[in-house]
């Protein structure tokens, strides 16, 4: 009976230890650096309920600030989806190097509109020639800009996915005048885009 009693507990007291001893070593020991962080990021975070939502605000604000710079400075990691990539920089340069008609046509459309409230019939038709004319110029202009990004892209991305979206990219970005532009320009008119060095043949 006795004997009996001494096995019966053994297994009990064993699983116990080894319940404590996995316990303790599955969990994992941080670092003196993440201890450290962690206490700092402990003491800098106010206790007052007020004094934190103020703090958190300001941090927030500040982040905002500074991805708006990034942004503004071409930064990669800042950039919206749609303007991240190699081939999307290089038809942001692409472009910016180049004179469009077509960042002027809102002032045009507007200096069109305005016109046409004047009640003269000559007029009327000068201006609407006129403006038929400039969206014509605008149209070919635009065509010629994505017959020779096509040609350029494809020298330096020879990967048709790579490519992608990007004569939609060229055209929308012509329609930004050019100080207005996000991502700002990089190159000046004239300049040409550089060709990433991975891309070279």
């Amino acid at each position: 009976m006795f004997g009996r009693g001494k096995s019966d507990e053994t297994p009990a007291s064993t699983s116990a230890a080894e319940e404590t001893h996995s316990g303790t070593k599955g969990r994992a020991t941080p670092s003196r650096k993440e201890a450290q962080r962690a206490r700092k990021q402990f003491l800098k975070t106010p206790n007052d309920p007020k004094a934190a939502k103020a703090a958190s605000r300001e941090a927030e604000r500040a982040a905002k600030l500074r991805a708006r710079e990034g942004m503004a400075a071409g930064e990669e990691k800042y950039l919206p989806a749609r303007d991240r990539g190699a081939a999307k920089a290089f038809t942001r340069d692409f472009v910016d190097a180049r004179f469009t008609l077509a960042e002027y046509f809102i002032f045009i459309a507007v200096a069109v509109l305005l016109l046409g409230f004047i009640k003269n019939q000559a007029l009327s038709t000068l201006i609407s020639t006129g403006f038929f004319a400039i969206t014509a110029l605008i149209a070919i202009d635009s065509i010629i800009l994505v017959i020779q990004l096509n040609k350029r892209a494809k020298e330096a991305f020879p990967n048709e996915a790579d490519r992608k979206g990007i004569t939609l990219y060229a055209l929308l970005r012509t329609l930004q005048l050019r100080r207005l532009r996000l991502p700002p320009p990089r190159v000046r008119r004239g300049g040409k885009p550089v060709i990433p060095k991975g891309n070279k043949k």
